[in-house]
C-alpha cells in the first residue's frame, strides 16, 4: 500500500517561530482525512560536558507548561532555517551559557513529535569548553545556567525535575555513545 498522500494544504497560522497547516489527505485505502501539522525549523541541542564530568543545563520558564524547567541548551532561530546544525549548536551554546566548544561531536538526530510536527533536531556533545558571557536573546531574559554532576543530572531525570523529552533523549544518546567509545 502507498503511504498517506497530501491532496491539498492550507496555512492556518504563522509567526516567526512556526507555521501550522491543515492538509487534506488520502489514506492508503483511499479514504479522505485531514492532518494538522506544526512546521518548525531544525533545532540543535547541546550536551556540554567539562573535564570534571559536569554538565551545563539551562533553566527557563516554559510558557505552555507554566513552569520553570531544566534542560540542555537548545534552540533554533527565525530566518536561520538553512544554518548548518553544528553552527546552530555553537550559536545556541554561546548564547544560552557563554560557553565555546573546542570540539563538537554529533550524537544523533531527534524528531520532536513526529505525529504532529515536522521539526527535527541534532544532538551534539560539546567538550574542550571555554567560559564566556551568555548572549541571551530578548525572549531568554529569564534563562539561567548552571553546572551539574553526572549523578545529579540522572537524579533530576528520575525525579521529574528534568522532563524535557529532547533532553532525556539526548542523555540516552550520550549514554550509548559513551558505551560504544569504550
Amino acid at each position: 500500500m502507498d503511504p498517506i498522500q497530501r491532496v491539498a494544504s492550507r496555512e492556518v497560522y504563522r509567526n516567526n517561530w512556526m507555521t501550522v497547516r491543515e492538509d487534506e489527505i488520502r489514506r492508503p485505502d483511499g479514504s479522505p482525512g485531514i492532518y494538522g501539522v506544526v512546521d518548525k525549523p531544525t533545532y540543535a541541542l547541546v550536551v556540554a560536558r567539562d573535564d570534571a564530568d559536569r554538565f551545563r543545563l539551562v533553566e527557563q520558564f516554559r510558557y505552555p507548561l507554566g513552569e520553570r524547567r531544566w534542560e540542555f541548551p537548545q534552540g533554533t532561530a527565525p530566518g536561520r532555517a538553512d544554518v548548518p546544525p553544528a553552527e546552530l549548536a555553537e550559536r545556541e551554546l554561546r548564547e544560552e551559557t557563554g560557553l565555546r566548544a573546542g570540539s563538537m561531536t554529533v550524537l544523533g538526530k531527534l524528531d520532536v513529535a513526529a505525529g504532529m510536527s515536522s521539526q527535527r533536531g541534532w544532538v551534539f556533545l560539546a567538550t574542550d569548553l571555554t567560559e564566556g558571557e551568555p548572549e541571551l536573546e530578548h525572549e531568554e531574559q529569564d534563562l539561567r545556567s548552571a553546572w551539574f554532576a553526572r549523578a545529579d543530572v540522572e537524579k533530576m531525570i528520575l525525579t521529574g525535575e528534568i522532563t524535557d523529552a529532547q533532553s532525556i533523549a539526548a542523555w540516552a544518546q550520550l549514554m550509548l555513545y559513551e558505551r560504544t567509545q569504550g
